[in-house]
């Protein structure tokens, strides 16, 4: 009996950080290695065109998050790891898709109406369609199950609105996915507590890569609450609550140890300790990944393997999909 299967990616829009690595990128790996789904990794290439992006630093940041992933843990031989552009199924399926999509449901989607904002001077088509192309991708391969966010959660509702249209007329074609939805709590930015950790706001990000002296540098400049206690409220407290949740996904111990930890200690400490915790865990990361850098033959041919696997099941899908809506001529 085959096993259910897992679909999910990131798209390489710059270094990952510390956010990605406990809402996304370690979830992956535990789910890998799970051994209970066929897990399916991509490289979100074509979402991740939706920014303004040079060329060549669009490559280099492709082979990155191949790197990130393969340093975390996720393993070719478990996973097909893939980029999704060397896919064309999933562009073509995303076009077909857009003609079931009404133009009233894709304006409810609150991710586009806060990108519109934080990017006012690029508001495209590929950001506004990004729902669309994020059916198709889970749609190629059956995918029973999609570890997301909370802020994907919509997304994830339209894709499951479009397996009921499309099925309702032309006969069962697609799975509607369900949600994993992450258990890790949402990294917030170190300088602002109230904003979620983002690469666009560097000031406020540790990146994986982050040198230990950064790290340091970083978390000891990181704002903190009025009091010195170290105590966990996230609604009187959020700067250091959020501190408290990165130590205790990072170091993988409970919020109570950690309060017991420091119980009679003030910030400075806690800080100190948190970020040693952050080095010590990414040491082995790191590590990794600059022997997988220093080797982009591995990375190449890891992708090319898991570009062809994924390609045999999205080609044998879009071609139901043809035949289903009177497209094939065979």
């Amino acid at each position: 009996m085959s096993k259910p299967v897992l679909v999910s990616g990131i798209q390489p829009t710059g270094k990952l950080h510390i956010g990605n690595f406990l809402g996304a990128l370690k979830n992956f790996v535990t789910l890998q290695n799970l051994d209970e789904y066929d897990c399916f990794f991509f490289i979100a290439d074509l979402h991740s065109l939706t920014e303004n992006f040079d060329p060549k630093e669009k490559h280099d940041q492709i082979v990155n998050v191949a790197a990130d992933y393969l340093a975390a843990g996720l393993n070719p031989k478990k996973s097909v790891i893939f980029q999704q552009s060397e896919v064309p199924a999933h562009s073509e399926l995303a076009i077909i898709l857009n003609n079931f999509a009404s133009i009233g449901e894709m304006k409810r989607m609150t991710q586009f109406k806060d990108k519109s904002k934080s990017q006012a001077e690029n508001v495209n088509m590929g950001l506004f369609d990004y729902p669309v192309l994020m059916a198709a991708d889970v749609f190629l391969y059956d995918a029973a199950v999609v570890p997301i966010g909370e802020d994907q959660t919509q997304h994830l509702e339209l894709a499951r609105t479009l397996v009921r249209k499309f099925n309702a007329k032309f006969g069962e074609t697609f799975i509607e996915p369900e949600p994993i939805l992450t258990e890790a709590k949402r990294i917030m930015s170190l300088d602002d507590p109230t904003k979620k950790m983002s690469k666009s706001r560097p000031q406020g990000c540790l990146f994986l890569d982050d040198e230990p002296d950064v790290i340091r540098k970083k978390i000891q400049r990181a704002v903190t609450d009025s009091g010195n206690e170290i105590t966990y409220d996230p609604e009187r407290k959020p700067a250091l609550s959020n501190l408290m949740n990165i130590y205790e996904n990072m170091a993988d111990i409970r919020i109570d140890e950690i309060k017991k930890k420091f119980q009679g200690k003030g910030y400075g400490d806690f800080k100190k300790g948190l970020a040693e915790i952050i080095v010590q865990a990414l040491a082995p990361f790191q590590e990794k990944k600059r022997k997988f850098l220093a080797n982009p033959d591995i990375i190449k041919k890891t992708l090319a393997a898991g570009n062809k696997k994924a390609s045999l099941i999205a080609d044998k899908k879009i071609k139901e999909v043809k035949e289903k809506i009177g497209l094939s001529l065979d």
